[in-house]
């Protein structure tokens, strides 16, 4: 339902609908940096352009986010975790839109991420930082 909406919504409330709902799936349990960290990977790569140039592209990319590997029946229960994920997802969207040199960057270079519990065939030696359960890699 989430997407969908974001689909019909103007911009910036589009990508940011996108980037909370990204937020509250991967990271909704983390520590506010850790959900900082997830945004930033997102928007990373959207300035990158090779997932798509909007951040709703980006989140829907093929195995790419939770958004792509969750069930469409799934439900936002946990209001206080969507009103969070929310706030990180518009202030991280504000932050990006700075000049590079003024952003706060929590993972710098990283474009990937994965729960510590998993390790990616890709992911070795490109650790850029452990965030709770998250690991930040630089693959790109």
């Amino acid at each position: 339902m989430l997407l969908w909406l974001a689909s019909v919504l103007p911009q910036p409330l589009a990508d940011q609908t996108c980037l909370a709902t990204t937020v509250y799936l991967e990271a909704r349990s983390e520590s506010t940096i850790g959900q900082f960290a997830v945004a930033e990977v997102a928007l990373r790569r959207r300035d990158r352009g090779t997932w798509g140039n909007n951040v709703c592209a980006v989140v829907t990319s093929p195995r790419q986010f939770a958004v792509t590997t969750t069930a469409r029946s799934f439900e936002v229960t946990d209001l206080n975790a969507w009103t969070k994920a929310w706030k990180v997802a518009g202030d991280s969207i504000v932050n990006w839109s700075l000049p590079t040199g003024e952003r706060q960057v929590y993972v710098p270079r990283a474009d990937h991420f994965a729960t510590t519990s998993v390790s990616p065939t890709w992911s070795s030696s490109r650790v850029v930082r452990t965030i709770g359960d998250h690991a930040f890699y630089a693959v790109n």
